[in-house]
């Protein structure tokens, strides 16, 4: 048996349409999620996690390369991969004539539970989520946060050796998220694997084990959370508003990155002081912190994760 979950070798996918120019959603993307592990795929909204999750779901048929999931090809072998995985897409609604509680048991019985162990599963995994007060509430009758724990809920209650979770926590308040994390490392606890999506950089930092930067369809880094922030070149993290025409100044002090109209610049705490003079200089204001995830993704991408692919 593998020990990987889920093998990505150089992954294409290019959507092509009459009217339109061929667009390449995924540029050659590679990838390992070991068994038991829970790996983000972190980017922007158009970044291409979606394609590659819809890829390895055996939702999407890629243009070129090769994915396995759980030692199957997913393009030659789909039969042998979706008893194994359950999938949370992106934005995904329970049906709105179900209410929460038939919604998880009734894909519990199709996935071939019997039904006393699919009402468990269903009622344990909704109290999980906090829904055991609206969980015979119609479904169309919920809030879009807990339409989407709903989700959440009916996916988790499998316990599929993989999960695929896209953007899973959106929508939610930030209680409901972190239950929602809470269940996904309870999950791993027990030998489940999930590889997810996210724009989210605090969720990528306190849920994955591991993660890949995903931009223009390629992974532009990986590693661990603190692997990523130590190849940022420093500790401390400076942000000057209009800082921007002040890039050659500082550049000796550390790595500059730019975000629209500010300068963040990443150095040591030793140069803080003249960083400080030079935008005091300048009659501008700086914020001083300790360097996070958000400073690798723009030092690998190039931009804020909240700007558009």
């Amino acid at each position: 048996m593998s020990e990987l979950a889920v093998r990505a070798e150089e992954v294409r996918k290019t959507y092509r349409s009459r009217r339109t120019p061929p667009v390449e959603a995924l540029a050659g993307v590679s990838l390992t999620v070991p068994r038991g592990e829970r790996v983000a795929l972190l980017g922007r909204n158009g970044a291409g996690k979606t394609t590659f999750l819809r890829i390895a779901a055996t939702l999407l048929r890629p243009s070129g390369g090769r994915v396995e999931v759980m030692g199957h090809d997913v393009d030659t072998e789909p039969d042998l991969v979706r008893p194994q995985i359950a999938v949370v897409p992106q934005e995904g609604r329970p049906f709105f004539h179900l209410t929460p509680r038939e919604q998880a048991y009734a894909y519990l019985r199709a996935r071939g539970f019997d039904g006393p162990t699919a009402r468990r599963r269903a009622d344990e995994a909704l109290g999980q989520m906090g829904l055991t007060e609206v969980a015979d509430r119609l479904s169309i009758t919920l809030s879009g946060g807990q339409r989407q724990r709903t989700m959440v809920a009916t996916v988790i209650a499998t316990e599929a050796p993989l999960l695929f979770l896209d953007e899973p926590t959106i929508g939610m308040d930030p209680f409901a998220r972190r239950e929602v994390w809470r269940s996904f490392r309870e999950l791993t606890r027990r030998g489940s694997t999930i590889l997810l999506t996210t724009h989210y950089l605090d969720e990528a930092e306190a849920l994955s084990q591991r993660l890949y930067i995903i931009d223009r369809g390629r992974v532009i880094s990986h590693g661990t959370s603190e692997e990523l922030k130590r190849q940022v070149g420093g500790t401390l993290r400076i942000t000057i508003p209009g800082g921007h025409r002040l890039a050659a100044d500082l550049a000796a002090f550390g790595t500059c990155v730019p975000d629209g109209g500010a300068l963040t610049l990443i150095t040591e705490p030793a140069r803080l002081s003249e960083v400080l003079a030079i935008a005091v200089r300048e009659k501008l204001t700086a914020t001083v912190g300790p360097v996070t995830l958000e400073e690798a993704f723009l030092q690998a991408v190039g931009h804020s994760i909240d700007e558009e692919s």
